[in-house]
């Protein structure tokens, strides 16, 4: 991957941060602007742009109408379509071919302590861009930030989504208290959790070990998982208690070194798409 600084030309697939173009070696279109959209997709339909998208395409971008951006709904797949006229306050983009169809809804859930304000930012982007499909926040005994901007949330997911080329938006949950949210876990869902006490062994090794993957074997049937991420004080005696009483519950360390609970987040979904997603 080559880090350039400068926002100058396009060259196809290239994806825009901050002030720098980070440029992909993948298969995908990075090249076009994408956008998410709250409206039905297919060929012919015309889409209406609210005033910050119009601000993105006219002002940021410089685009002039006729020009390709790709649009998604984390419904009915990726299209391209051409940006019509517009104004200050309206316009609208008109959908043409699909370009990537809808993939298979993911069953990755990341289950975490909210954190503070920019924090909790980064946190959320990165679980999306590690695949996660459901973010729900979890109040426990040592939670220091309690209060959640749930639209925060799902606008730092959306932006994650539109620049790295995911289709899917995941499903944002009201914040619970521990012990309910472990209760409203699928019977079946093996809850992965991240616990310094752990005994700091191989954690794919551990992973695939309890759920009887072969290393070899398609990932094409993915378990569901949550994965779950406590607080930076560490789990209480009680809440630890509680994971390792409930079936088909996996602990794990995440190596030597303590992890801030943003970086965890990223290491936590790593091993477990390695071991049992879409990493295999």
């Amino acid at each position: 991957m080559q880090i350039q600084p400068g926002i100058r030309q396009l060259p196809r697939a290239w994806a825009v941060e901050s002030r720098y173009i980070v440029r992909f070696m993948a298969r995908d279109d990075f090249g076009s602007p994408r956008l998410f959209v709250a409206a039905p997709l297919a060929a012919g339909v015309k889409v209406a742009l609210n005033a910050a998208q119009i601000h993105y395409l006219a002002t940021v971008l410089r685009m002039a109408p006729g020009e390709s951006v790709l649009v998604f709904n984390g419904a009915d797949g990726e299209w391209k379509a051409a940006l019509g006229g517009f104004g200050k306050r309206d316009g609208v983009l008109v959908v043409d071919t699909m370009t990537r169809p809808q993939p298979a809804p993911a069953k990755l859930h990341y289950v975490f302590s909210p954190l503070k304000r920019a924090r909790l930012d980064y946190m959320v982007q990165k679980a999306v861009e590690m695949g996660a499909s459901k973010l729900h926040p979890v109040i426990m005994r040592r939670t220091q930030a309690e209060r959640i901007n749930l639209d925060r949330m799902r606008a730092n997911a959306i932006e994650a989504a539109e620049q790295c080329g995911i289709l899917t938006i995941p499903q944002i949950a009201a914040p619970l208290d521990f012990a309910a949210a472990i209760a409203a876990l699928n019977p079946g869902c093996r809850l992965v959790f991240c616990d310094e006490d752990a005994p700091c062994a191989d954690p794919v090794a551990v992973l695939r070990a309890d759920l009887g993957l072969d290393v070899a074997a398609p990932h094409g049937n993915s378990p569901e998982i949550a994965v779950l991420i406590g607080p930076e004080g560490g789990f209480a005696e009680e809440e630890r208690a509680a994971l390792l009483r409930r079936p088909r519950t996996s602990r794990i360390a995440l190596g030597p070194r303590i992890l801030r609970a943003d970086t965890a987040a990223v290491a936590a979904l790593a091993i477990v798409q390695t071991a049992a997603g879409d990493w295999r």
